[in-house]
């Protein structure tokens, strides 16, 4: 998100532009201008604009198709080679997932298709593959561009829609976890040959290779996540040793328990031992910047943090973390007393137990002896 620069809402969901995008927009605006100087580098930022637009359609294509399923989509974030929705869950059946995938490509097959019309059909082959030629019909341009969008994001592998659709086939046979990893590692070997043609014919394919590699190991990571969240407990898991603040101390104690720990995240409790918020680092060095170390603790922190009771599934804690976009998850007893914490950290600490000993391992075998657990 500190990458990317919010636009605003549209229909619920905020759209965020990728500053790899305005890298685009950049090399754009030098390829025309070589062609016909000003006047061309600034009709080919029109142009980019018009291809902005058609992508934000694709993404709400896929909003629409997750909306029906039950599926928010918080926001999207276009990047160069197109754009990413972030949805609040992953989808229950192959099918939802079939129809959310195949629905982006759909849009953009309607705009070329209806573009193609408004030229009364004139556009020809030559004029649609000159995309980057200014001297070519805008209209027919811009179908191009569109045609282009269809068949790259058909492309059967991570982060293109073609990967989802490639899983969501794979996943009618195989694991959900199985199906993501071939359907990633066809990503990743793909992200290779970009990188390869990009060092000889256009760099900007470097950077795309690069995206396309981190995005398909994410969702490789993500699936692994899921397949191991859905049999662990939050309790089995969850950090149990950690500082807290209550909530008339003020930034000054905060920040020496800061440096005193190797914490990042501080929970902000009453004196109960009820959670009413949460202090992150950066948080509280923006609130002592700009109203002093004498500040109360409760005026940095976030009051957004869900709860959830340690006999939960790991699977809805990540859910909450996800829906939420928080940094961390109180996890509470009974009484709605915290008791521990889940973190990002915490589930790449479960990861890599889990790929060292794998199914031999069973998390949380060693909290049945300690006393400060069983008074849960």
């Amino acid at each position: 998100m500190s990458w990317s620069l919010n636009l605003g809402t549209i229909a619920g969901t905020t759209v965020r532009v990728h500053f790899t995008f305005l890298l685009l927009l950049v090399w754009i605006w030098l390829t025309h201008y070589r062609i016909g100087g000003t006047p061309a580098a600034w009709e080919g930022v029109a142009f980019i604009i018009a291809v902005f637009a058609c992508v934000v359609l694709h993404e709400f294509g896929h909003i629409a198709a997750a909306r029906y399923f039950g599926i928010g989509t918080p926001d999207i974030t276009l990047f160069p080679i197109g754009g990413v929705a972030r949805l609040e869950r992953m989808p229950e059946e192959p099918g939802q997932e079939f129809v959310i995938a195949v629905a982006g490509p759909l849009v953009n097959v309607a705009i070329a298709a209806l573009i193609f019309a408004l030229l009364g059909g004139s556009a020809g082959v030559e004029q649609m593959a000159g995309i980057e030629d200014p001297r070519m019909n805008f209209l027919a341009r811009l179908a191009g561009v569109n045609v282009f969008l269809v068949l790259f994001n058909m492309i059967p592998a991570f982060p293109m829609d073609g990967g989802r659709i490639l899983r969501a086939a794979l996943a009618a046979r195989l694991s959900w976890s199985r199906a993501t990893q071939i359907a990633a590692t066809i990503g990743q070997g793909l992200a290779f040959v970009f990188g390869f043609v990009g060092l000889f014919y256009n760099p900007l394919l470097i950077f795309i290779g690069i995206f396309v590699y981190l995005a398909a190991a994410a969702e490789a990571q993500n699936a692994q996540i899921r397949e191991v969240a859905t049999s662990v407990l939050v309790g089995d898991v969850m950090i149990t040793e950690f500082a807290r603040l209550e909530r008339s101390a003020t930034l000054d104690e905060a920040i020496e328990m800061l440096l005193a720990t190797t914490q990042h995240d501080f929970p902000v409790t009453d004196t109960a031992g009820h959670l009413k918020g949460l202090v992150t680092r950066n948080d509280m060095i923006r609130t002592l910047k700009e109203k002093g170390p004498a500040e109360p603790v409760a005026s940095a922190m976030r009051s957004d943090i869900p709860k959830i009771h340690y006999r939960k599934s790991l699977e809805e804690s990540l859910r909450l973390m996800q829906q939420a976009d928080v940094p961390a998850v109180a996890v509470v007893d009974s009484s709605d007393r915290l008791v521990g914490l889940m973190t990002h950290e915490t589930i790449g600490e479960m990861l890599m137990v889990r790929s060292a000993v794998s199914d031999a391992f069973r998390f949380g075998r060693l909290r049945g002896s300690n006393p400060r657990l069983t008074r849960i």
